[in-house]
């Protein structure tokens, strides 16, 4: 039998919203805080949002993802489009990964959308961290928020297993985190905490032969095609040549000559 184990060194998210929620500025935060940047380097906001459309416009609209490390354990974060009109996009990523941020606002509470991206994790059979966002807001409800949450897990006929939800308490703008609103926080430990313990660790099979779920294709000038996906089974190293194959066995025609996994050996 193949050498089935768990990446214990590796956790799999993606962070889900209702557009506006704070989904790209927390991812921010968390790679200010865990030293992807050198200290004295300028970086402007909403970094994830590389596109200029969705820099003119203020939203996202293609997933990114990035990765952070913290406590020696590699965190794989996927930004997602917040808007309804991106939902393909969300439903394409959450095959990637393995647990879920579902932000929600501590003032306007789960939304449409929320109600959407929620219902697309829960059928994934995901087990989503619950983190409520802008709790500095003066109007902020925060208690209330994490009721209504409840309520619509109960609504999308969520396992019992699914409605044991975490919940963090965040200001994603300031980069802090709470477990309680009344505790002291200076960071967003609670949230890097609360990944590493209730996010399940990736299955790897390094034995059998690579095979790897591509969701989506992109081209740099520098690196050439990119394929941006999940390994499944098998394993990968730096300067591997990987091709794409077709369902009858030829390659395709174009090399991918840089690739970045979700996870993988």
């Amino acid at each position: 039998m193949p050498n089935q184990l768990r990446r214990k060194d590796i956790r799999n998210i993606a962070i889900i919203a209702h557009v506006d929620h704070g989904k790209t500025t927390l991812v921010d935060a968390m790679l200010k805080q865990t030293g992807v940047f050198r200290q004295n380097e300028e970086v402007a906001d909403r970094v994830m949002d590389s596109n200029d459309l969705e820099r003119e416009r203020g939203i996202t609209i293609f997933s990114k993802n990035a990765s952070v490390t913290y406590k020696n354990t590699k965190i794989n974060i996927v930004d997602t489009p917040g808007h309804s009109d991106f939902g393909s996009e969300v439903e394409r990523i959450l095959q990637t990964v393995d647990g879920v941020l579902l932000l929600v606002d501590a003032f306007e509470g789960p939304m449409p959308q929320t109600k959407f991206v929620l219902r697309k994790a829960l059928d994934l059979h995901l087990k989503p961290i619950l983190v409520i966002n802008k709790v500095d807001r003066p109007d902020a409800r925060s208690h209330e928020v994490v009721d209504e949450t409840f309520d619509l897990f109960c609504e999308l006929n969520a396992t019992d297993e699914q409605l044991d939800f975490a919940v963090v308490y965040c200001s994603a703008k300031d980069g802090v985190a709470w477990y309680e609103i009344d505790e002291e926080s200076d960071s967003l430990k609670p949230l890097f905490e609360t990944i590493i313990r209730r996010v399940l660790p990736p299955i790897a099979n390094p034995d059998k032969p690579l095979q790897m779920l591509i969701t989506m294709l992109d081209y740099d000038n520098y690196i050439g095609s990119l394929g941006l996906g999940r390994i499944v089974h098998g394993e990968m190293s730096v300067g591997d040549q990987i091709y794409m194959m077709r369902r009858d066995g030829t390659k395709h025609a174009e090399k991918i000559s840089g690739l970045f996994t979700y996870r993988g050996m």
